[in-house]
């Protein structure tokens, strides 16, 4: 379609999404007539925006406002119209130290990545990641207080995964390591999920064998790590958002707050987490979303730029990207999110 509005319309829809993108109002043919390169009349001018208008690219808010630009014409400025930026020295400096993974954990390196998308970017920063599936090298159970046990799985690989867990009270220090040994016999260069059945009919089998406290703390650490659901979390995978408050910066009504909570919420239901995984299939690079194209962001009205995350084996293993008001800077976070996508790929085995 964009070969098809002419020379003049493009230009003109160009300037409006740029100016909008800047000021977030309304664009005027005054406006306009100062940017353009050539001279050309306001009244010309109105004329083309009407023909936009007509087209479905643009709108007006008001009888005597200027224009806005559809989600249609949004999307055809990205597709057609969209001059990626490249990233500053100090940008890349600055993403590339925030995830540096020495001495970090498979999730501390997410998390500081989705930090500094979040601060570079001005919006919400994101990461989704499926639960870990790698070849396991060790399980260890470390008390932290009454009741609860932290479970730390080393993979063959080296990332390091702590999770959370109930255990019965009066448990030994000396019963945890049995269970971390038990465990780590039994799963070392396997899966959770290869080795499952098989840990839990040994249990099964040998529960007069091996003491009743450590078998409920085994078969809890499998229900943490192997799928289960565990109250109160969610066992599908990580997601992590940060800078979600970037969202409000823009709110201009109470319905657009109720929106961006929504959204929120639905980040935090464990099928649409897993949904942000799937649109990067198939996606060799980066991906925009606006508005309603998306089913997860049709009710907040937000856009949201995604990459895949690959591992060292050119396997997805999750996606990240920056949620934000339609009238992002496109032509600035592309290259932003596709560099942090890179940048935690290679730290990932």
């Amino acid at each position: 379609m964009i070969k098809e509005i002419g020379q003049r319309n493009r230009e003109i829809l160009r300037l409006v999404v740029e100016t909008y993108m800047a000021t977030g109002e309304p664009v005027g043919s005054r406006i306009l007539s100062k940017k353009l390169d050539h001279k050309l009349s306001p009244a010309s001018i109105r004329n083309t925006m009407a023909d936009l208008e007509d087209a479905g690219l643009l709108f007006a808010p008001h009888t005597s406002a200027g224009r806005l630009p559809t989600e249609s014409g949004l999307r055809l400025f990205v597709d057609g119209l969209l001059q990626v930026g490249d990233l500053t020295h100090d940008e890349r400096s600055a993403i590339e130290n925030r995830c540096a993974a020495s001495g970090r954990g498979f999730q501390e390196v997410l998390t500081e990545a989705t930090a500094a998308l979040s601060g570079l970017s001005g919006h919400a920063g994101l990461v989704v990641a499926p639960k870990v599936d790698a070849p396991l090298r060790q399980v260890e159970f470390v008390p932290v207080g009454p009741g609860q046990a932290l479970v730390v799985l080393v993979t063959e690989n080296g990332q390091v995964e702590n999770r959370m867990i109930d255990m019965p009270l009066g448990m030994s220090p000396s019963a945890l390591a049995e269970a971390g040994q038990f465990l780590s016999r039994r799963l070392k260069g396997r899966t959770i999920d290869m080795a499952r059945e098989e840990v839990l009919g040994e249990l099964a089998a040998r529960r007069a064998e091996l003491d009743q406290l450590t078998s409920k703390v085994v078969e809890a650490g499998l229900a943490v790590w192997g799928g289960e659901p565990a109250q109160g979390r969610n066992p599908s995978g990580t997601l992590i958002v940060r800078g979600s408050a970037n969202l409000l910066d823009d709110v201009a009504a109470m319905a657009d707050l109720e929106r961006i909570r929504s959204l929120m919420e639905e980040l935090e239901n464990t099928e649409e987490m897993l949904r942000l995984i799937d649109l990067t299939h198939g996606s060799e690079g980066v991906r925009i979303f606006i508005g309603s194209e998306n089913t997860l962001f049709r009710q907040a009205g937000c856009s949201l730029i995604v990459a895949p995350l690959q591992n060292q084996q050119q396997r997805i293993v999750g996606a990240i990207g920056v949620i934000g008001p339609t009238r992002m800077n496109y032509a600035r976070l592309v290259p932003m999110v596709d560099f942090t996508a890179q940048v935690v790929g290679r730290l990932l085995r």
